[in-house]
């Protein structure tokens, strides 16, 4: 088990993983004791008030970037949360400990001298003014030339000997999870520096010499600030100038709404920007097409022949101009189309006026508010659908709520949660155009209250925020795939669903959930399912996997663990059907295991490093210890090894 394991307890504790929520309260509530560990640890030869700046920016990207568990993007995944229990102050807190190992490592790494050109900048960014902390004594000046001379990791093991009240373990410890190589010397760095008087009462590094919260500013450079001035003031107006005579408009289409000036004479757009020239499908192609997907839709809607508003819609996409939102998903080009694109649909849904073109590749949203507001353009990469990925269409989101174009062949349409297995589908009401009633979104906050999924027919999609809804299935990569459809399919995706919040704004085309293993827990502690979850998109590349470990004793509703996850990897997909996981699981007698499983091809796992042992099946059950890690290797019935997901 690598840097991804997962740890999980009976009891409903979890530890290695912090609510996003959590740390932005530790920030807020310890904000400026962070912005001083920060500003301490950074070298002085930058400046202070540089040094001011860079200390706060640091303390604010200490807040991870996901809205779920975890460290989302952090290059180093596997926080460790030491010192929860027992250690006294502010690092008693968990929220507080993890968001301090974070502004720990960021400012070790901006501690390392490099070139300016890689510096990033820093946030905030104040113009005008020179800040920096009020002067203190001699004392606070002998000390800040003593810290000056050790390095990064010596100031961080010093501040956190005097500041943090830590001891020589937990400091090491600390500055380990942090990525220090050799923290013993760090630590023996900072005890080399000679005691500063201070008072007997608080450490020299409380004073206000060291708060880079409590400053005194002063102006820049007047002359030189002036002469900038007058030279961005010249520059701007030559490219005024530049501009005004590079787009003086010609001849054009007449009122284009929107869109920018034309940008170029060219035969082949000017076709493509005339709304007579507009691919239509006669209303029962999907009938006798060869292959169901958009390309056969029906034109639809109540103003299909409302030319101006087509007119503008493809001026618009052409040339979108700077009031307009223009939203693509991921990998989706928002270019203008190399000819005459397809209508979808073309009429008023709540209070907007919304348009549907198709060009093969993508399908591109228009819409414009009724009474002349906002006009946005959205883009989706929709290329080699099918029937099972073209079942509909999002039209608008309002207030929550999301309505729908469904394809001509959906006969029926229902509206079934998710996270309730055992809760009967309610019926989804549509116009004679195939737009739905208003479907209410799945919670940011909390998304694993409910999930709204569409099941037209067997199928089932859900919405992911983005133009198509994702399509939902279960079963084994390759030949087993099929609907989510039987209680088995059901009831792992009740347990699975949280977990798509994950996977939103990739341009996912289908989700697939594959139970491959199960495995009964020690100490009578029931059994267990290993589902592995991925998503893939419309552009071939950018998937997501993730192995999931689920307790049959977990809450109905309740999502299991994540044990595993990895990005762009062909695991749990048809090109290798195979997967090998593990986590640290907490029985009710507080003991540990370390459990691991492996998909059918699996026909031995061995474990090394922190936990030791193997077994000769698919499952494999260890004796560990909290807080242990192990690496997993497997060996496939074919002699080859499989890794762990990761």
């Amino acid at each position: 088990m690598d840097q991804h394991q997962a740890t999980v307890a009976t009891d409903d504790e979890t530890t290695g993983l912090i609510d996003v929520e959590q740390a932005e309260a530790a920030i807020v509530e310890h904000y400026p004791r962070l912005v001083r560990l920060a500003y301490l640890i950074l070298p002085p030869g930058i400046g202070r008030t540089r040094r001011v700046l860079a200390a706060h920016a640091l303390a604010q990207r200490a807040l991870p970037r996901n809205r779920g568990y975890g460290t989302g993007p952090d290059p180093h995944p596997d926080v460790e949360l030491p010192w929860q229990r027992g250690t006294k102050g502010p690092g008693a807190d968990t929220g507080y400990a993890y968001v301090r190992l974070r502004v720990l490592r960021l400012a070790l790494r901006a501690a390392r001298q490099r070139p300016w050109w890689q510096r990033p900048p820093a946030l905030p960014q104040v113009f005008g003014l020179r800040l920096f902390p009020r002067s203190g004594g001699a004392d606070e000046l002998a000390l800040e030339k003593a810290l000056s001379e050790l390095s990064g990791p010596g100031r961080a093991a010093y501040v956190l000997l005097e500041l943090e009240q830590l001891d020589e373990h937990e400091t090491r410890a600390l500055l380990r999870s942090a990525g220090v190589a050799d923290a013993r010397d760090a630590v023996d760095e900072a005890e080399s520096v000679p005691d500063p008087a201070g008072s007997r009462d608080e450490s020299l590094l409380e004073s206000a010499e060291f708060d880079p919260c409590s400053l005194q500013a002063r102006p820049t450079d007047l002359v030189r600030r002036r002469q900038h001035l007058r030279a961005v003031l010249v520059a701007v107006v030559a490219l005024v100038v530049c501009g005004t005579l590079l787009g003086m408009p010609g001849r054009g289409w007449g009122p284009s709404g929107a869109a920018a000036p034309s940008y170029a004479r060219n035969p082949a757009s000017e076709r493509a920007l005339d709304p007579d020239r507009l691919t239509r499908a006669a209303p029962d192609t999907w009938r006798t097409a060869s292959r169901a997907d958009f390309s056969s839709w029906p034109a639809r809607g109540d103003r299909v022949r409302d030319t101006a508003l087509l007119r503008r819609a493809l001026a618009v996409w052409a040339r979108p101009g700077g009031s307009v939102r223009v939203s693509a998903t991921m990998g989706t080009q928002s270019g203008p189309p190399s000819g005459p694109p397809q209508l979808l649909f073309a009429g008023e849904v709540d209070q907007a006026t919304v348009v549907l073109l198709y060009d093969g590749l993508r399908v591109a949203r228009y819409a414009e508010a009724s009474e002349g507001g906002a006009v946005a353009l959205d883009f989706a990469r929709l290329d080699a659908a099918d029937a099972g990925t073209s079942t509909a269409l999002v039209l608008s989101r309002t207030d929550g709520n999301v309505r729908y174009l469904t394809a001509p062949w959906v006969r029926h349409a229902w509206v079934r949660d998710l996270l309730h297995p055992a809760m009967a589908p309610r019926a989804l009401r549509r116009t004679g155009d195939g737009v739905t009633d208003p479907v209410r979104t799945v919670p940011r906050l909390r998304p694993c209250r409910g999930w709204p999924a569409l099941q037209f027919g067997s199928r089932l999609v859900a919405d992911l925020g983005e133009l198509a809804p994702a399509r939902l299935t279960y079963g084994t990569p390759g030949a087993g795939v099929r609907d989510v459809a039987g209680r088995a399919a059901r009831v792992s995706w009740a347990r699975t669903g949280c977990r798509l919040t994950m996977m939103r704004a990739r341009g996912v085309r289908s989700v697939n959930a594959w139970r491959f293993a199960a495995q009964a827990l020690p100490e009578a502690g029931g059994h267990a399912a290993w589902l592995c979850t991925r998503a893939d998109t419309w552009r071939g590349t950018g998937s997501k996997v993730l192995a999931q470990f689920q307790p049959w004793d977990t809450r109905r509703g309740r999502a299991g663990a994540v044990a595993a996850g990895a990005d762009n990897s062909p695991a749990c997909g048809p090109r290798e059907p195979r997967v090998l996981a593990g986590v640290l699981w907490k029985a009710r007698s507080g003991h540990w295991y370390l459990l691991a499983a492996g998909s059918r091809q699996v026909t031995g796992i061995v474990a090394s490093g922190g936990v030791r042992g193997r077994s000769y099946g698919r499952g494999l059950t260890l004796p560990a210890k909290a807080g242990a890690r192990a690496d997993l290797r497997a060996r496939l019935t074919n002699g080859d090894r499989l890794s762990p997901l990761h």
